[in-house]
């Protein structure tokens, strides 16, 4: 068995995108009308899926919901990828749940939000 992907639900997959083009993720060249998206990855990669509200709701009868804490976490190579990352965050309007603090499990680590309340963890180990 093997974590193959991770999904989020939005309303806007152009914003949803820009968003986690900002945090590293990778995306084919968008149309405007897509329904669903997954990020380019390396093998052995986890892969990122994006899909519109509507179709989540369809699959799975009720409206989508972001929990109250996060979906998942991004492992940067350096404390100061945190830093960086987290201030394009701020500059592109999006919002910061945390700013970035040196935890004492020994990472620096931060919480971002995507543009649907989707709670995502950044951390480089320090």
């Amino acid at each position: 068995m093997k974590l193959d992907a991770v999904g989020v639900s939005t309303n806007n997959i152009l914003k949803a995108v820009q968003f986690y083009r900002l945090l590293g993720f990778v995306f084919p060249s968008l149309k405007g009308n897509e329904q669903h998206v997954e990020s380019l990855t390396q093998e052995g990669s986890i892969r990122l899926m994006i899909d519109v509200k509507s179709v989540i709701k369809d699959i799975i009868g009720e409206e989508p919901k972001p929990a109250n804490h996060s979906v998942f976490a991004v492992q940067f190579d350096k404390p100061a990828e945190v830093n960086e990352i987290v201030q394009k965050i701020i500059s592109n309007g999006f919002k910061v749940i945390k700013e970035p603090w040196d935890a004492f499990w020994k990472q620096r680590y931060a919480i971002v939000e995507d543009p649907d309340g989707y709670k995502v963890d950044l951390y480089a180990p320090l």
